[in-house]
């Protein structure tokens, strides 16, 4: 996968296309993937399909949030470095404007009472689009592991040690994944390659991260941004941990608005961020927590790039993913058991319960279950319901 092996298009075009796809892409992952394939694939055919598979396997192999790398990644195929830089940031960028403005709403010192109520009954939703998101990831981890009983058996503990930690040790979920993903190598060993593994990326962020001078809003958006595999609802029990107890940024009920936000503006979920960064320091920490939390998958595709295809054929570490993967899997799930508990109302539950039955029972879109939500919790908060 080198840059030069296609036909650069225009900044110009970048931006435009980047920037569409930036305002238009709600729904998460699945919906980015689709434009940036109809673009990119089917109405220009910048790229064939094969290399477009190639790129989202490989994005999915690095932490952080996947769409966003594939969106950087396939940027700087077209146009290289530069381009990867003008396709990133066209592509976060009107999302991050959205979710400040509406941080600056919902965080205001007197919201009126129906935004309060806007907030409080999206935010009753985010435990099922927790669930949600983690079923959504289990047939693509289970296919990986092909017919072996004993690695189907090893997921299933993986995904029991994420839900667990998740539910009971937010702080820690990150070394789980590390350890979990590292178990696997060595069970794997015996059958993978000698060749030394170029880059072992989590513990080497986790590494780096020990002995770094960052703030407490940076090091939060670093983790977020750098060691969240599977998607960004795999931190969220760590960053609210950090935004609510640790450092009291947020109480329980703002954090659950902040991540219903990320849900339903366009962009990555890990713009949430952008919400926790507002809480601790205005629009400076917002902006402050965006640009720590993408900067590593700026990093990942710059750096890495030109070796996607050898990182992808490593069974080292497709290993540490399999068993990072599962553990990841099982936190998202388990990360609705805390966003439940900061429930404070009776009428949120009520809520809770029809957002479970939309999403895995109905199976129905995301952002408009949120929107929904949203829309009760406002009728709930101007006929008096609680909403504080």
């Amino acid at each position: 996968m080198e840059s030069s092996s296609e036909p650069p298009v225009s900044l110009g075009t970048i931006v435009r296309e980047w920037g569409r796809i930036g305002i238009i892409g709600f729904g998460g992952p699945p919906a980015h993937i689709a434009l940036l394939r109809e673009r990119c694939v089917e109405n220009n055919q910048w790229i064939s399909h094969q290399d477009f598979e190639d790129a989202i396997a490989a994005t999915n192999l690095l932490p952080g949030p996947a769409s966003t790398q594939l969106a950087i990644f396939l940027a700087w195929r077209l146009r290289g470095t530069l381009g990867a830089f003008v396709g990133g940031l066209c592509f976060i960028a009107p999302g991050l404007t959205i979710i400040l403005l509406l941080s600056a709403l919902f965080l205001s010192g007197h919201p009126p009472m129906w935004m309060l109520g806007i907030a409080a009954g999206a935010g009753a939703a985010v435990p099922a689009v927790a669930l949600h998101a983690a079923v959504g990831l289990v047939p693509g981890s289970w296919k990986r592991l092909g017919d072996s009983e004993w690695r189907k058996r090893r997921w299933c503990c993986y995904a029991l040690v994420g839900a667990l930690s998740a539910a009971t040790v937010g702080p820690y979920l990150v070394l789980a994944l590390v350890i979990c993903g590292v178990i696997e190598v060595l069970i794997e060993r015996p059958a993978a390659p000698k060749a030394r593994l170029a880059s072992f990326n989590p513990l080497l962020l986790i590494a780096l991260a020990s002995v770094g001078s960052l703030s407490a809003v940076a090091w939060v958006a670093f983790k977020v941004g750098a060691l969240s595999y599977g998607g960004g609802f795999v931190i969220i029990p760590l960053m609210q941990h950090d935004a609510v107890t640790t450092y009291h940024w947020m109480t329980q009920g703002q954090f659950l608005n902040a991540v219903a936000l990320g849900q339903i503006t366009p962009g990555p979920v890990v713009q949430t961020v952008a919400v926790v960064g507002y809480a601790a320091a205005g629009l400076g920490g917002g902006l402050l927590a965006a640009l720590i939390a993408f900067g590593p998958s700026f990093a990942f595709v710059l750096i890495g790039g030109p070796h996607f295809l050898r990182l992808s054929a490593n069974q080292r570490l497709q290993a540490f993913l399999t068993g990072a993967g599962a553990t990841s899997i099982g936190a998202i799930a388990g990360s609705s058991i805390p966003l439940g508990l900061a429930l404070s109302h009776l009428w949120q539950l009520c809520i809770l319960g029809g957002a479970l039955l939309w999403f895995l029972v109905a199976k129905r879109n995301v952002v408009i279950g949120l929107i929904l939500a949203g829309g009760l919790g406002a009728i709930a908060a101007l006929l008096g319901a609680p909403v504080h």
